[in-house]
């Protein structure tokens, strides 16, 4: 059983915290405050392999079929505790006691759950029902590989239609990167469609994690190749998360991976800035 005691924080994003199967709360940098976690990968099954993932037991696949109805009062539940304050005063500090998104993201890539649509649709049910509507916004987070399924479009315009929107997982923009980064063979123009395709199904923006492997952030090469991707699309998405290592990675490459300098976020952010891209950065 979770510790419900326990002070949340940036750096643990546990999917144990509050003991459900699906819903798990965590304190979100990017976000601002308390992010109401839909892990629809409880089995810990991916189709990327990320070299800074915190899932521990990490493996390839995608998930279970998931149960509707019990995601359904696993979200009653949690809103119900959140809006009664007990849960903020006891578990969040106090500089971020407030509830600002439900974010789709958890243990593995959300979009490969065949029911991603449905869950979309309970999700949005559950704020209209919380009359949370103006307050709490609605989030995929995701590494857009799987946006050629009808469902997940689907979804997408669901996810639209709630006033919702995407973070789009690009950690780089060239295939050795891209394998070495977050295990995956897939085709950067490929990358680049589903991009372009995603920001015209709902608001979409960029998320890009950057780290130090053995003491070396990207090479020039590398961060030339990230930038000119984001460039070209400045036109189809609302712009970019920069952001930095906040937890340890479970990964085997673990101790090779450090924080990236602010300083170094800081002068990308500029030099993306300059090229008419709206940035944001979370060290």
């Amino acid at each position: 059983m979770p510790d419900c005691s326990v002070v949340l924080s940036t750096t643990d994003h546990s999917r144990d915290s509050a003991g459900m199967t699906y819903v798990y709360p965590v304190v979100s940098r990017r976000a601002g405050g308390v992010s109401l976690g839909i892990n629809l990968n409880p089995n810990n099954a991916c189709n990327w392999h990320c070299i800074y993932c915190q899932v521990p037991n990490l493996g390839r696949g995608g998930p279970p079929p998931i149960d509707l109805g019990l995601l359904a009062r696993e979200l009653d539940m949690m809103l119900d505790d959140l809006q009664s304050g007990e849960f903020l005063v006891r578990r969040v500090p106090a500089a971020l006691r407030r509830l600002v998104d439900i974010a789709f993201s958890g243990n593995g890539e959300p979009t490969s759950a065949r029911e991603f649509p449905d869950a979309v649709m309970v999700a949005s049910d559950a704020v209209a029902r919380h009359q949370l509507t103006n307050d709490v916004r609605l989030r995929l987070i995701t590494n857009g590989s799987l946006i050629d399924r009808r469902s997940v479009r689907r979804g997408l315009e669901l996810l639209s239609r709630a006033g919702g929107e995407v973070w789009f997982k690009v950690d780089a923009a060239d295939a050795r990167s891209l394998a070495r980064i977050n295990g995956t063979r897939i085709n950067v123009a490929a990358m680049g469609r589903r991009l372009g395709e995603c920001g015209a199904l709902c608001p979409t923006w960029v998320q890009t994690c950057l780290f130090t492997l053995d003491g070396q952030p990207l090479s020039s090469v590398e961060l030339d190749a990230l930038m000119g991707f984001l460039v070209a699309h400045k036109g189809t998405i609302c712009g970019v998360h920069l952001y930095g290592l906040a937890r340890p990675s479970a990964q085997t490459a673990a101790p090779r991976l450090a924080r990236v300098a602010e300083a170094w976020l800081q002068r990308l952010a500029s030099h993306l800035r300059d090229q008419g891209l709206t940035v944001t950065v979370s060290p």
